[in-house]
């Protein structure tokens, strides 16, 4: 699925950029709504062997090994299990140095960079404040909030949207009824996190669970503690347990112009909360309906 439809607006802007020789030294992209694709377009726009009309070709050598992450002038870094590590943005610096293998351009993404070490984060500071001509970082967040002030103030961000109408057109082409198409929209992240998520019968039935269980604990009937018990059956690993949260959250939000439903939305994040300190998931949801 290419950019032009995964973020229409962004994808012109870029393009204008791109064409106007304005491609910034360092970006914040917010969001993971095809906010890394974006990331690699940049990366070829630097590289590519054919350019037209200032824009990657996307066929050349340099497009499909940056698009295979295997071109030798793009480094990309990761968070190694929830921190990407002091050394591994000191060792990063040491490249911006030295001069490109393939010219003198190099392209740096650093994905989900709110899990950088304060002193890692601290470590960019230099090369945003002081960049080479030739050097591009682009840093990627889906927790903005939790991205040093001094590196968001220094850098020129974008936020990357969900584009909801996508998801569920997919969702609908691949044969769910409207309302499943909107929860699953909301639900996933991006188009191949939703093909994942439909591929796997468990979830669109644990969808179905969700969508009996909010019914009937909106209509106030005692039928709810019934349905508890077989909610809690459904769900005994700890990663249905966490879809399910999900999908209820998305569920009552949607009538959240009832005062019942917001009052539930209520105890449903207690609920959460208390299923994350090791509350049983049955006590949990147990707590939220007695609430």
């Amino acid at each position: 699925m290419d950019l032009e439809r995964l973020q229409p607006k962004l994808f012109n802007e870029f393009k204008a950029i791109l064409q106007s020789d304005r491609m910034n030294h360092a970006y914040l992209f917010s969001g993971d709504f095809a906010s890394f694709e974006m990331s690699l377009y940049l990366a070829q726009s630097r590289f590519c062997d054919n350019l037209q009309d200032k824009l990657p070709c996307g066929h050349c050598r340099s497009c499909h090994l940056i698009e295979k992450r295997e071109f030798t002038d793009l480094k990309i870094v990761e968070p190694t299990g929830q921190i990407i590590k002091t050394d591994t943005i000191k060792s990063l610096m040491r490249e911006f140095s030295s001069s490109g293998f393939e010219g003198s351009a190099q392209v740096f993404i650093i994905r989900d960079c709110e899990k950088m070490h304060p002193n890692a984060a601290n470590s960019l500071l230099k090369f945003i404040e002081e960049p080479q001509s030739s050097s591009y970082m682009i840093l990627l967040t889906s927790d903005e909030s939790k991205v040093l002030p001094t590196i968001k103030s220094r850098t020129q961000i974008f936020h990357f949207p969900k584009n909801k109408e996508l998801l569920m057109e997919q969702a609908q082409q691949a044969g769910l009824l409207k309302s499943q198409a909107e929860t699953m929209a909301e639900l996933a992240s991006s188009p191949q996190n939703l093909q994942e998520l439909l591929q796997n019968k468990k979830n669109l039935d644990l969808l179905q669970v969700c969508q009996r269980f909010t019914g009937i604990l909106l209509k106030k009937s005692e039928d709810v503690y019934l349905e508890v018990g077989r909610l809690v059956q459904v769900v005994p690993e700890k990663a249905d347990q966490d879809l399910v949260f999900k999908i209820l959250t998305i569920l009552l939000a949607k009538d959240k112009e009832v005062r019942q439903a917001r009052t539930y939305l209520q105890a449903l994040y207690q609920a959460r909360l208390m299923w994350q300190s090791n509350v049983s998931f049955q006590n949990a949801i147990e707590y939220m309906v007695i609430s």
